[in-house]
């Protein structure tokens, strides 16, 4: 079992004015392997949540378990905790600052205590599974392009060699060319590495085609916690909590509101279109 979250509660500012409870008793656990999507409108308490997983926050109430141990406890080792379950952030700009891409890359692994050697071979691994060009090793990070940017941050994490890999919103901002590039990305991450990952996203699609099992959260609290199939079924719940439905689903739904014999439960666009074919 890789992840226990038990009881968990957080309060920004606590004891004063302006304290607000961003995270209400969430408990939930994470096997092995999984890939998970986290759901829920802005503000609901996703990214205060991801960033309990590795110890960026501590909590007001409750703990989180990882392989059995609380990653809160007075002597747990919290900086090598990070280097197993890493956290691409939303911006790559927040995880960008060395003079080249390289270097940047390298940062990690150089800061868990390994050789130069060590460190260059990770880096080297890294930037060549998230599809960066040798020609871009020695540029400043801040010259690429957005797309690039995200895989330059997703290399710094994975040349961690993490265990469990959580990405918020790494398909911001970017055109549909570049997001499915950074999808197919993280598809391909996990195939070949068997790590879990959690992917953050506010598109409906992106998690019903990649993901096993959804969380959704809504003012704080953990919601839904499902296969995809099942949390998008809840169409109206999912309105009322300011989400909404995979595209591909509302495209059939309206087929069936003018007569046509489909079913209405598809979510990913290859199980939309063998219901569109269908008819014909």
């Amino acid at each position: 079992m890789s992840i226990i979250v038990n009881h968990l509660s957080y309060v920004y500012s606590q004891d004063t004015a302006y304290a607000v409870k961003a995270l209400k008793d969430i408990s939930f656990q994470v096997e092995d392997g999984e890939f998970i999507g986290l759901l829920g409108s802005t503000g609901s308490g996703k990214s205060t949540l991801i960033q309990h997983l590795n110890g960026l926050l501590t909590p007001t109430e409750g703990s989180v378990y990882y392989n059995g141990e609380d990653i809160f406890e007075k002597d747990y080792d919290r900086r090598l905790l990070r280097s197993r379950v890493g956290l691409v952030f939303q911006y790559p700009e927040h995880q960008l600052f060395e003079a080249d891409v390289f270097s940047d890359v390298c940062f990690g692994p150089k800061n868990l205590g390994l050789s130069k050697s060590e460190c260059e071979l990770r880096a080297y691994e890294a930037l060549k599974l998230v599809g960066i060009k040798d020609e871009e090793f020695y540029v400043s990070p801040f010259d690429l392009s957005g797309g690039e940017k995200r895989r330059t941050a997703i290399a710094g994490v994975l040349a961690m060699k993490p265990e469990v890999l959580i990405l918020d919103e790494p398909t911001a901002g970017l055109d549909p060319k570049g997001r499915e590039e950074i999808l197919s990305l993280i598809r391909r991450i996990r195939e070949d590495t068997g790590m879990t990952v959690i992917l953050v996203s506010h598109s409906m699609s992106d998690v019903a085609e990649n993901t096993e099992r959804l969380l959704v959260m809504y003012q704080g609290q953990l919601v839904l916690d499902d296969t995809p199939r099942r949390v998008f079924s809840e169409a109206d719940y999912m309105r009322e909590i300011g989400l909404d439905i995979p595209q591909v689903t509302k495209v059939l739904w309206g087929l069936r509101k003018r007569g046509f014999p489909v079913r209405t439960d598809a979510i990913t666009l290859a199980e939309a279109k063998a219901q569109i074919m269908r008819l014909f």
